[in-house]
């Protein structure tokens, strides 16, 4: 398992090392190259003490290990970008390189004019940081997610024919076999609990806060923590097929996902190596043609403009902003499995809930009690000694609404109808509106009414054959979903429910949680079918579930959401898993969202700007009046703007 978790990254992370290592060499020669470069001794008035005969050829050496070492990612990158053609990023900076490095090496020997090596040098820097601040965010939220691998123990306590115990390795485990958890122990693989019952601590799996109660037939995931019962489980599957091993999957795909951010960046990339050929070959004719100066004048006109065309700060506008994101995306219990469609999200104008699971608890609670003849405490205590054996979808609610039970004779399931049994020498029924049609027995009229309009399920208490009481259930919604419904609709989106449930049971849950549109009496085939139907009628659809049937509607929608991180539909199809199960976190997904596009807009603006003023004036326009940018002014402008980049990726914020 481990080493299968590590191999999912080890080639991000070999790359993320390599542009680590690649800055860091490269910022140390640069710190050397500055101080040799006229320019910068100008400017510090250091001239006398670093000069000496032939630096210009150690400047020149100093600076081609930083070109073929510091660019060569760049410089592969762009024949690889070219071949495809999709020039971008990488075609950018290589051109900026190449033609720095070209001219200021043809100066060295061949012609008069100004050094561009250090400018080469901070680009490479600053171009190199930028790739690894990006890569380092992608393998941010998998590191973290990748050490819940190192959560499973190294060895199971397999159970042998003879009930034995012996150590074994996890990979040798298999579906079927029987292994022992003692109190206190990690879980080793996934399974269903056959012997025993205790708290599990599931917490760094599921992000839920407090143990949770596990009992025979329940389910356990490899990973979490045993509490103080000694557990039998049956295993579930392969370790390779556990849900850690699906988690590190997901994180795989998220990986491997395109960001349609970085789509943004690499246009404006093309846009500017377009505007840096074409500025440059008009800036050389038109002072080599149209002027008496030089051709080395017009030589460094045209490439003070190529440079300048690849601001620094685009190599970091967009790498930070994800870096941000990713990170604040983790903190939330947002697992993006597909950044492309995540990033999209900010145009969700319709989303579609399924109810149970995703709206609801999926859990029965009981919401009323009416009794006739006796006390409700009288009421469900005979209840809950009825369905402590039954087997009811209602009976596990049921058989908790009462911790003192009475001794059960002659228990009886009826099919379709309930379950009978002998207590206190009386016959008592829990039955449903069948057994009362079929026996002919009536309760009060109105309160069936109100019970059904509000989409309840009920249970019928009989005490030899005479009417006891009535316990109304319901799927009760998540306290989180009404107030998550009223902020998505603060933001313009119209929130709809889709649901198997009958129209009354669809149409409480709606009124209740304040939906705009409901489905009810949905088959989960149908699904699919009313998502396409809302996109129709709306630009951008999300819809979300539990991952149980509902794989079909979530890859339908543009946006696929699963509450739930543990389910095997979710890694199938969803593009974002809310690993807390929480609504709460929709909202979050869809305003991070936004922030996220809006800070990339406002740092390609940030990293582009001065394009507009800076490359006319190194071309020359104003130089009849005396206006000029030199490079070094070029360089303190476009430092600047990383830095306006840098601080406002880090004022990213989900705000509500």
């Amino acid at each position: 398992m481990h080493s299968h978790a590590h191999s999912h990254h080890d080639h991000h992370r070999m790359m993320m090392q390599d542009f680590k290592r690649r800055f860091i060499v490269s910022l140390i020669i640069t710190l050397f190259i500055l101080p040799l470069s006229p320019m910068i001794r100008g400017l510090l008035s250091i001239e006398k003490w670093v000069s000496f005969p032939y630096d210009s050829w150690v400047l020149f050496a100093l600076s081609s290990f930083i070109f073929f070492y510091g660019g060569w990612p760049f410089l592969k990158g762009s024949v690889e970008e070219i071949k495809d053609k999709l020039p971008g990023m990488m075609t950018l900076i290589a051109l900026a390189i190449i033609v720095a490095y070209g001219y200021s090496t043809a100066i060295v020997f061949f012609i008069k004019g100004k050094y561009f090596f250090w400018e080469l040098a901070t680009l490479i820097d600053i171009m190199l940081i930028g790739h690894y601040i990006e890569m380092k965010s992608i393998m941010s939220a998998s590191n973290a997610l990748e050490k819940l691998a190192e959560l499973l123990p190294s060895t199971a306590h397999k159970i042998t024919n003879g009930n034995q115990t012996q150590e074994v390795e996890l990979g040798q485990l298999n579906p079927k076999d029987k292994v022992l958890i003692k109190p206190g122990e990690k879980i080793p693989i996934d399974g269903i609990i056959v012997q025993g019952a205790s708290e599990i601590n599931q917490s760094m799996l599921t992000g839920e806060a407090q143990p949770v109660n596990k009992a025979e037939q329940d389910s356990v995931i490899g990973g979490s923590i045993n509490g103080s019962g000694s557990l039998i489980i049956e295993v579930k599957d392969k370790l390779d097929n556990s849900y850690l091993s699906k988690v590190m999957q997901l994180v795989k795909q998220a990986q491997q996902s395109k960001s349609r951010a970085q789509d943004l960046a690499n246009k404006a990339a093309l846009w500017l190596t377009i505007v840096a050929i074409t500025g440059g070959a008009i800036t050389f004719f038109s002072w080599f043609l149209f002027s008496t100066h030089s051709v080395a004048f017009a030589l460094e006109r045209t490439v003070s403009v190529m440079v300048i065309t690849c601001p620094h700060a685009l190599g970091l506008a967009i790498p930070l902003v994800i870096a941000v994101s990713t990170a604040i995306a983790a903190q939330s219990g947002l697992l993006i499995k597909n950044r492309s469609a995540f990033e999209a999200a900010r145009n969700i104008d319709a989303i579609i809930f399924d109810k149970t699971g995703t709206l609801t608890t999926g859990e029965f609670e009981i919401t009323d009690v009416v009794a006739f003849n006796m006390d409700e405490k009288t009421l469900l205590q005979y209840t809950a000694s009825i369905e402590a054996h039954s087997e009811h979808p209602l009976a596990k609610a049921l058989a908790h609404s009462s911790k003192d039970l009475k001794e059960v004779k002659d228990f009886q399931a009826m099919a379709g109808k309930g379950a009978q049994a002998t207590i206190d020498n009386k016959n008592i029924k829990a039955i449903s509106q069948n057994y009362l049609k079929e026996k002919n027995i009536s309760f009060d009229k109105k309160t069936l009414e109100k019970f059904a309009s509000e989409g309840k399920s009920l249970v019928f208490i009989l005490m030899d054959e005479k009417p006891a009481g009535i316990i109304a259930l319901a799927d009760k919604p998540r306290k989180e979903s009404k107030a998550t419904i009223e902020a998505l609709k603060k933001q313009h989106i119209r929130c709809i429910m889709l649901t198997g449930d009958r129209q009354a049971v669809a149409q409480s849950v709606a009124n209740e949680l304040g939906l705009d549109e409901f489905f009810a009496e949905i088959l989960p085939d149908q699904k699919s079918e009313k998502v396409k139907e809302v996109k129709k009628e709306h630009r951008f659809v999300a819809m979300t579930g539990d991952g149980v049937n509902d794989a079909p509607a979530l890859a339908t929608a543009d946006l696929g959401i699963a509450v739930g991180a543990g389910t095997d539909i979710a890694a199938e199809t969803a593009d974002v898993i809310l690993v807390n199960s929480s609504p709460t976190d929709i909202l979050s997904c869809i305003l991070l969202a936004k922030a996220t596009y809006k800070k990339t807009v406002e740092n390609l603006i940030y990293a582009t700007a001065y394009n507009i003023i800076a490359i006319p004036l190194a071309a020359g326009v104003l130089y009849h009046y005396g206006v000029i940018l030199s490079p070094a002014i070029a360089a303190l402008v476009m430092s600047f703007s990383t830095v306006v980049c840098a601080v406002n990726a880090k004022l990213l914020k989900i705000k509500n």
